[in-house]
């Protein structure tokens, strides 16, 4: 979008050429991209309604206020927002409401392309859900591209059409959610046991698949063979004196793609041996 001049390639919108490492094509930018920030970005000084407005007549000096002001009900009216809230100003809305507004707005222009930053962070569980919907809505309704960047796998898996998993500045996976979850192959068997056991519990583990990252006190594996196998795996723990306290097998998840991409499922974490 122009904050950030690329090191390398170039960035093109239906074939209209809009970033390389020399130049900005800032009037495409301007009229087929829009951009999220993670934090909302309201103007603190203006209404809900007000918000809008501002972005409609900074873009398009033609539209009258009867046309800004029915641009801004319409759009208001499209994120389920009470007009009781229209008139209220930034400070006064929950974070889900600012968030809401600020889609309002960025949707009011008719990006092509939306660049959406971690947009549920934050979030109570039904604002979630609210915004999901509406990007739903964006993509399946009017054709909109949205490129979202989100630490929630959940998330990710819900929304996208094709996933890039990056890892330090670098594409380590890509795909639709369902291609990078088959990638996985085997079932994530994860057992819980007494940390004393730690290292008994990977070499008996070590014959049923193949290690997967865990947190402190659990082991967990890729279990050749499935369901199948759970009790082959508990009779085989107890025999070498291994206590199972809990276990669990999950089909594979983008949680067990982001771990055997990059090596942790903790965001600073040193990658896994």
């Amino acid at each position: 979008i122009g904050l950030l001049q690329p090191d390398e390639g170039k960035v093109t919108i239906d074939n209209d050429v809009i970033s390389t490492p020399t130049y900005f094509n800032t009037k495409v930018i301007r009229s087929k991209m829009g951009m999220l920030f993670q934090n909302g970005a309201l103007f603190d000084s203006m209404s809900a309604g007000e918000n809008i407005a501002f972005a409609l007549r900074e873009h398009d000096k033609t539209l009258s206020e009867k046309d800004i002001a029915k641009i801004v009900a319409e759009k208001l009216k499209m994120i389920h927002l009470k007009p009781e809230f229209h008139t209220k100003m930034p400070s006064e809305l929950s974070g889900g409401m600012r968030k809401r507004v600020a889609l309002a707005r960025c949707v009011a222009l008719n990006p092509q392309v939306i660049l959406y930053d971690e947009p549920t962070t934050g979030l109570d569980p039904t604002s979630r859900a609210a915004l999901w919907e509406e990007v739903r809505r964006l993509n399946s309704e009017f054709g909109t591209t949205v490129f979202l960047t989100t630490q929630y796998l959940e998330e990710a898996d819900e929304l996208a059409g094709r996933i890039a998993i990056i890892d330090f500045g670098k594409i380590v996976r890509e795909g639709s959610p369902a291609e990078l979850k088959d990638s996985i192959g085997a079932p994530t068997l994860r057992i819980d046991i007494d940390p004393q056991n730690l290292d008994n519990a990977q070499s008996v583990l070590s014959g049923f698949g193949i290690d997967r990252p865990a947190r402190d006190g659990r082991v967990a594996i890729g279990l050749d063979g499935g369901v199948a196998k759970v009790a082959e795996v508990v009779s085989a723990l107890e025999e070498h004196g291994v206590e199972v306290l809990h276990l669990e097998l999950d089909a594979p998840s983008l949680d067990d793609v982001f771990a055997e991409a990059t090596g942790r499922r903790l965001e600073g974490a040193e990658p896994s041996a």
